[in-house]
């Protein structure tokens, strides 16, 4: 039943509002995340306390233009204000009792899979949807009288039930949908000392309207709360009493969504996954300083789209147009007014590196004009199945198969052996960055040790 039924406007004055749940999903919903997870996973993995260790997770200088803190312990969060991916490395107090390590992707990955495998004891698969790498989402509606007598017990059971197997604290946030549980997660699951929160349709006036920071609110970052702003809109309330149509004219589809959030309203199904009506395949790259040579920023435009050819490959598809999205530094930004340029451009479809990468390249030099770079980003869409050879009457036919074949043989073995096993002598000239980034996970280092 729309929302628009219970409400009754006069111009563009909402003077009544109601609305009637009981037509939307009542479903038990857990969003439960892993409290500092990367660097509960580094003082775990030291035998140290993670709530009582000093220890930050800083990123490689390198790849991140002098090195961005990832992950903060509380204790070193309480101590020093230190934030994730906001502090640097000048952020860093000189005391010899902070620990500073690398970030260790593939050990966050384990453990990650591993909490998963503890919520598969409480949801089946399909009522899983591992979120991020340090958050998931459980529907236990059909499931959670098996474990307790409360959906708060059977969240208290989880927490201890990861705690005692893997060391690691989990904040759960409770709702009848998912908005709700990550609302009550955010908002004051992180703030309470069992490190639960709860928000129900019934509650939705003392827990969502009572916000008055929109940015704490999922889905509602700095601009869209300037924008709501403008409009005379700076708290949930004023949201939740706003004109639903008004906010459909000002913010288009988004305006509906966040007039439903107010209310405390979602009807996603976990278990029913949304299919991406436009399937895009690629990649993109932070550089690790700015690049100002035109030869070095296309051996890296080169070696990206390679990897994204390669993924085709892998997928069994062919794209039909590509996309070049070129990030210009900040002091270019600055001095341009401009952040960077993105172009698309249809072609046969394809799969192949010199087909790809000749694309890319024609893209670059007709939109380029000397600006410093430091982000590249390729995307291809319009995919269609690998079904065949795509000929073409300009190049000998057993050259074409002959170059299909060779590029086959190279995703062979960079597959059995590793990427590193196979590179092309431009990716190891200054300005490369392919055998670099081969050893990295996330963009970040994925790790082996302490070292």
């Amino acid at each position: 039943m729309p929302l628009q039924t219970y409400v009754r406007i006069i111009a563009t004055e909402v003077i009544d509002m109601r609305y009637d749940y009981s037509h939307e999903p009542h479903r038990v919903i857990f969003l439960i995340d892993n409290k500092s997870f990367y660097a509960s996973v580094e003082s775990i993995e030291r035998g140290l306390d993670p709530l009582k260790t000093v220890l930050v997770v800083m990123s490689e200088q390198e790849n991140t233009n002098g090195g961005l803190i990832l992950a903060t312990s509380p204790m070193a969060k309480k101590m020093y204000g230190l934030k994730s991916n906001v502090s640097r490395q000048r952020d860093l107090p000189n005391e010899p009792h902070l620990i500073v390590v690398p970030p260790r992707m593939n050990l966050y990955i384990k453990k990650n899979l591993a909490i998963n495998d503890i919520f598969r004891q409480f949801v089946a698969d399909e009522d899983l949807w591992p979120y991020s790498i340090d958050e998931s989402i459980l529907d236990l509606t059909h499931t959670w009288r098996l474990f307790g007598k409360t959906p708060r017990a059977v969240a208290k059971l989880i927490q201890a039930t990861v705690q005692q197997q893997l060391g690691l604290r989990t904040t759960v946030g409770m709702g009848e949908n998912p908005v709700q549980a990550k609302i009550a997660l955010d908002v004051y699951a992180k703030h309470n000392s069992d490190l639960l929160g709860e928000i129900t349709y019934a509650t939705v006036p003392e827990t969502i309207w009572r916000i008055k920071n929109m940015t704490d609110v999922w889905s509602i970052g700095h601009r869209t709360a300037a924008h709501l702003a403008r409009m005379g809109i700076t708290s949930m309330y004023e949201l939740a009493h706003a004109n639903p149509y008004a906010l459909k004219q000002e913010l288009g589809i988004l305006g509906t969504q966040l007039f439903a959030t107010a209310w405390g309203i979602d009807r996603t199904k976990i278990s029913q996954r949304i299919v991406t009506r436009q399937p895009s395949i690629g990649n993109s790259q932070v550089l690790p300083r700015d690049y100002r040579n035109q030869f070095e920023i296309e051996i890296v435009i080169k070696e990206i789209g390679e990897q994204v050819a390669g993924r085709l490959r892998h997928h069994r598809k062919r794209a039909g147009e590509i996309t070049l999205g070129i990030g210009f530094s900040y002091a270019e930004s600055q001095a341009d007014g401009r952040t960077g340029f993105s172009q698309a451009k249809r072609m046969l479809p394809t799969n192949r590196d010199s087909d790809i990468v000749t694309t890319l390249r024609e893209i670059f030099r007709d939109n380029w004009h000397g600006e410093v770079v430091r982000n590249v980003a390729v995307y291809t869409s319009r995919l269609a199945p690998d079904t065949g050879e795509q000929l073409n009457f300009f190049e000998p036919i057993d050259q074409q198969i002959k170059a299909t074949n060779l590029e086959r043989t190279l995703d062979a073995i960079r597959n059995r052996f590793g990427f590193k096993a196979l590179v092309y002598a431009k990716s190891a000239m200054h300005g490369g960055t392919a055998i670099q980034r081969a050893s990295l996970v996330g963009g970040h280092n994925g790790g082996n040790s302490y070292d």
